[in-house]
């Protein structure tokens, strides 16, 4: 994995403003933290940080490439899944490679099929290609956002990069935000409208989107969107059809120069890619897997089951490296550590983020690099199969908005009465949730129900899912660690877009199907575990530190948050540890701590990114 950088401008000769392109891809250090370089023409600069991965001799870049008398530059972020078969494809078509990277390939994919390059590629990725003969710029991100690109226009200059960092870096980018960053912030943070970059005149290429940018403009296309249809396998033939997807998708995703490791938190989707990992290693020449978890520091003490987080995962995790005899590593943490890291995590993600799950996510994935270089994880899973209960609870599943955030009143209730003038929150939320609805695709003749549940699962992978493959790869990333989701391959969630309720609700049980598929795989008691989400600390001293660190932004009089909060009401929120707000902030597991160490991160974000608001 890299980080990816770009400027373009006709009307300049840009070899003039060389300079500026290095602040601007050094600011990526930590995505590519092997090599760095630079490529430059009197229009376009090209920057690139590499993390070598796949190819240590031949993938370096920007990569370019001669054909006939034009010239291509590519600058690229990611991984290709179905490298070996596209180059056969190529090399059948007279082309000749000369390294193995995936780079290569997608460079010669571009110059065989053009922009519908993007159509034929099985990974995750964002890249850009400049054609210096045609003058004409190419940019592309993979299908569901796992590799973040982002982009601005200013005047004649187009300024693309993985990260907003990386844009801020230029002179020409201001650090502002108006009314809809704002709402972005408080009424959707941790979420994020696709395509909304939060900094004005700042944009994110949303998912299965491409940009061409020549002299005529800019022009965006969508290049890929599922498709409803019915149904015809039956129950086994979708069992069947199911694991083949999922252990092609894994077998795929395990190709690298370097150590590979996997998650395991004992849960039923990072037990499957761990199996199935630990099993092709030993068939590749019994090497033994490395698996990783992480905990908190007494939170065997501390731990309460509920309705979301039924159990904790530490006996588990044992009991799965066990049965598969991996080399497993328990990472724990301490209060300190994960309340300090909010601000790593700011930094990581240029934006406010999900707390003390994002700050420990990042002290997770520092210490696994340090035995690894690629991790395998179990994001998507929940998103597609319907691991979650607003899936099938009837309340969630029928509430007429985002079911992971139904406190849009009570977010309200903390902004100052000046913010609130230039947001009405209400009719923001729902302005983006009825834009996501618009474009599910329907099914005539589908019931009310299964409908409904085909909307779930959209505004999922729009919304939820984007959210945690983005806190996975800015927070891994930010560490030098490359972390695959094969669950998030496009062929299994086409699929299962078109999987009734009833295959998904196997055996009455969420995820029935996923468990179904891989019987036999997993043993029955890891197989049926019921599913918990990313472990949090549940030590009160995390809660009595954030509040701590709260209550001293509030009353420092130039702190920059006094200038969105209504004080009043986030002072009764704090003295009643929380309670006064009486709803989770975001998703499941972020409550009154998370709520406090959100705001931290606000004010965090505010100081660090000197924002100014217009």
């Amino acid at each position: 994995m890299c980080g990816i950088v770009g400027w373009i401008n006709y009307n300049e000769d840009l070899l003039k403003k060389k300079e500026f392109i290095v602040p601007m891809t050094d600011t990526l250090a930590n995505r590519g933290p092997d090599a760095s370089g630079i490529w430059s023409s009197n229009h376009a600069l090209l920057g690139h940080r590499r993390l070598i991965v796949v190819d240590p001799a031949g993938g370096s870049q920007p990569m370019t490439r001669k054909y006939g008398e034009k010239e291509y530059v590519i600058t690229y972020n990611g991984e290709l899944y179905n490298t070996l078969d596209l180059r056969k494809e190529l090399e059948a078509k007279g082309h000749v490679f000369k390294s193995n990277s995936d780079t290569e390939v997608l460079l010669v994919s571009y110059i065989e099929w053009g922009p519908d390059c993007v159509e034929y590629l099985n990974g995750i990725y964002a890249f850009g290609i400049w054609s210096e003969a045609d003058q004409s710029l190419f940019i592309a991100r993979d299908r569901f956002g796992v590799k973040p690109l982002f982009y601005t226009l200013i005047g004649d200059s187009f300024l693309f990069a993985s990260e907003i960092k990386a844009l801020l870096a230029n002179p020409l980018v201001k650090r502002e935000v108006g009314p809809d960053g704002l709402a972005e912030i408080f009424m959707l943070g941790p979420a994020r409208t696709p395509g909304h970059g939060v900094f004005k005149n700042i944009y994110e290429v949303k998912p299965a989107h491409s940009i061409i940018f020549d002299r005529k403009g800019l022009r965006e296309k969508r290049y890929w969107k599922l498709e409803s249809k019915p149904h015809t396998d039956s129950i086994d033939q979708t069992v069947e059809k199911v694991r083949n997807l999922v252990l092609d998708a894994i077998k795929r995703q395990l190709v690298a120069d370097v150590p590979l490791c996997t998650f395991l938190s004992g849960g039923l989707d990072s037990s499957i890619i761990s199996a199935v990992t630990a099993k092709c290693f030993k068939e590749e020449g019994n090497k033994q897997l490395h698996t990783f978890s992480i905990d908190y520091v007494d939170n065997d003490i501390y731990f309460k089951p509920s309705l979301f987080q039924p159990n904790s995962d530490a006996p588990w995790v044992k009991r799965l490296s066990e049965e598969i005899s991996s080399v497993h590593h328990y990472i724990k943490f301490d209060t300190p550590h994960v309340v300090d890291a909010l601000t790593d995590a700011v930094k990581a993600k240029d934006l406010p983020g999900m707390a003390d799950i994002e700050s420990s996510l990042w002290l997770f994935c520092k210490e696994v690099k340090k035995e690894a270089v690629v991790a395998l994880s179990g994001e998507c899973a929940d998103e597609i199969f319907g691991g979650y209960p607003w899936f099938y609870n009837t309340e969630m599943l029928n509430a007429n908005t985002f079911p992971w955030a139904r406190s849009v009143k009570e977010r309200i209730s903390i902004l100052a009465p000046d913010v609130l003038q230039d947001i009405d929150g209400e009719n923001y939320v729902n302005m983006r949730y009825t834009e996501t609805l618009e474009e599910v695709p329907v099914l005539d003749g589908e019931s009310q129900e299964e409908k409904r549940r085909r909307e779930i699962m959209y505004l999922n992978i729009a919304w939820f899912m984007a959210t945690l493959l983005d806190r996975k790869d800015r927070m891994s990333m930010a560490t030098g660690l490359e972390v695959r989701v094969p669950f998030c391959d496009h062929r299994i969630v086409e699929y299962l877009w078109n999987t009734p309720w009833e295959i998904k609700f196997l055996d009455q049980r969420e995820k029935g199907l996923l468990r179904r598929a891989f019987k036999g795989i997993l043993p029955d008691d890891v197989l049926y575990r019921k599913k918990s989400p990313y472990p949090k600390t549940h030590n009160p001293a995390y809660l009595r530190a954030v509040k701590e660190w709260l209550q001293n932004i509030i009353d420092a009089p130039t702190s920059p948050l006094l200038e969105i909060i209504n004080k009043r009401r986030v002072q009764e929120i704090l003295d009643s540890n929380g309670a006064a707000f009486g709803v989770p902030w975001f998703g499941q597991l972020m409550t009154a701590p998370q709520l406090f160490a959100y705001l931290i991160q606000v004010d965090i974000w505010l100081r660090e990114y000197k924002v100014s608001f217009v």
